[in-house]
């Protein structure tokens, strides 16, 4: 028998892209001599290099993709590649029209539970759960579903892993840095997910009031400008770093790699480092399912903060245009994620991994 053609096709974000290698990882349990081939965006092949699971890597830039010119010529080239099978864990236009016209075998896919597709996309439309029954998150549930809904999967692997080379280890862009060394992802991936910066300000403050640590700051190259006004507002200038910065992703992973616990915005930093096993505290976008991305917390190693948990009820009143409004724009439920609600549960998170560099 031919070894199984498998292609995962997963165009979204570095977090989404981290979190669905798990298919990769557990697939290959079903079909072990099988070839992978990922289809991502370009900007986030860095939590995929160096997988042994995955064979091949397809990039694509982002806007590229959505013109539908170079859509058919996609399509066009998918079909050609004689895939036995697809997994599509992103389900959107592009992705269905990548699997209707693929002719692929197994073309296996989530759909909401309650839709009928109108096209045969997938041979095997897979609905999303209708909530998490594990700790590692709905969304890396969903992704183990879609192989499990269609083959035997014994001793499911749930959670996402990176791979570095040895050389990837001996990275120390720290040494002459005082240790122990946070990492602040001062910014979220999008405007949507960045905190009021005066709120990150009341942080980094209380961090390097009470604690000997460096700070270094994370952020997307073309945010520096906005990590620069977040520094200016801070007391503890001698403490923060702004000179040792990664601006790729697999620069990131080989520096996070040498920190020692992270502090920030949701997002694919916190993904990246929970699969580098490093403590993370995640503050959520007041808009983001927290069901669905808060993977292996555990209130010690991993925890976080989300505006639902602190006011239940100011979510209970808002109707669906409201929702789909503070979506596009969430600063005023941001302003109601204040500084000291966040340091509530802040504070004993760091005192349980830097009590002994406490001033």
């Amino acid at each position: 028998m031919q070894p199984k053609k498998i292609l995962v096709i997963q165009n979204k974000r570095i977090g989404d892209v981290l979190i669905s290698s798990v298919i990769a990882n557990n697939i290959k349990k079903v079909f072990p001599n099988s070839h992978v081939t990922y289809f991502v965006y370009d900007y986030t092949v860095g939590v995929l290099e160096q997988n042994p699971n995955i064979d091949n890597i397809i990039s694509v830039r982002e806007k590229e993709l959505k013109k539908i010119p170079n859509l058919l010529k996609t399509m066009r080239k998918i079909r050609k590649g004689k895939y036995d099978i697809i997994f599509d864990p992103y389900s959107k236009f592009q992705s269905r029209m990548m699997c209707l016209s693929s002719r692929a075998e197994y073309r296996i896919g989530l759909k909401r539970a309650h839709k009928t597709l109108k096209l045969p996309f997938y041979t095997h439309p897979v609905s999303f759960l209708e909530k998490r029954s594990k700790n590692c998150g709905k969304a890396i549930e969903d992704r183990i579903n879609l192989i499990s809904s269609v083959f035997k999967l014994e001793n499911p692997d749930y959670e996402p892993k990176i791979f570095l080379t040895s050389q990837e280890k001996q990275f120390d862009a720290l040494a002459e840095v005082k240790k122990p060394v946070i990492m602040l992802g001062v910014l979220g991936s999008t405007p949507q997910k960045s905190m009021p910066y005066e709120y990150v300000s009341q942080l980094i403050n209380y961090i390097t009031d009470n604690y000997d640590v460096s700070i270094l700051f994370n952020y997307a190259p073309h945010q520096k400008p906005d990590a620069d006004k977040i520094f200016h507002l801070c007391r503890g200038k001698d403490q923060i770093n702004l000179d040792i910065y990664e601006d790729s992703i697999r620069g990131f992973i080989k520096l996070m790699n040498q920190c020692d616990l992270l502090v920030s915005n949701e997002g694919g930093s916190v993904h990246i480092t929970k699969a580098l096993h490093k403590p993370t505290f995640t503050i959520y976008s007041p808009y983001v399912n927290k069901e669905h991305w808060s993977s292996f917390e555990d209130g010690i190693t991993h925890d976080s903060i989300h505006l639902l948990e602190e006011k239940p009820d100011l979510f209970d009143s808002f109707t669906l245009e409201e929702r789909r409004r503070i979506e596009l724009n969430p600063d005023e439920l941001y302003q109601q994620l204040t500084p000291e609600m966040i340091l509530n549960k802040l504070k004993p998170f760091l005192e349980h991994h830097l009590k002994n560099v406490r001033k």
